[in-house]
């Protein structure tokens, strides 16, 4: 597997400190980012998962940790919208370039606007897809906030 993908590029740019974490990805797990966090050996809370939204019809990017779920009128509220609701697989794959299970923030194809879970703050370091199934990379919370240009909000139910 190759360590270098467009978003372990984008962070080496920006300069910021990361490593770079490969496991065995397996496509038939429930939640893939639970299996990450447990091939990592590493808390839920501080494994995010990237999920690909729509609010109000628009493109969004959604960070939340791997054990909870995205309130939906949290994230229509974040980005200022009446409604929100999850992107379709093929349409996610087709905006950030990655495949499902392998969606980083960084490096996306088409920049969109970004909100990562606050809660993510309180952590020293976390880690994020780092644009690979089976790879993950670990950050400073507040690095990849500046390098995203996103917003910290409330987004878990």
């Amino acid at each position: 597997m190759s360590k270098t993908t467009r978003a372990t590029q984008v962070l080496f740019k920006a300069g910021v400190g990361f490593t770079v974490h490969n496991y065995d990805y397996d496509p038939n797990a429930d939640r893939v980012g639970l299996q990450a966090a447990e091939a990592l050996r590493e808390e839920p809370h501080r494994v995010l998962k990237t999920l690909m939204a729509e609010v109000d019809g628009k493109p969004v990017c959604v960070v939340v940790p791997s054990d909870r779920e995205v309130s939906m009128k949290k994230l229509a509220s974040a980005f200022g919208g009446k409604s929100a609701n999850m992107m379709k697989p093929a349409d996610a794959e087709r905006l950030t370039g990655y495949h499902v299970g392998g969606i980083s923030p960084f490096g996306q194809r088409k920049l969109v606007p970004t909100a990562l879970e606050e809660a993510a703050l309180n952590e020293l370091l976390v880690y994020m897809n780092g644009g690979q199934r089976g790879l993950q990379v670990r950050l400073a919370p507040r690095d990849a906030l500046k390098i995203l240009n996103a917003r910290a909000v409330p987004l878990i139910a």
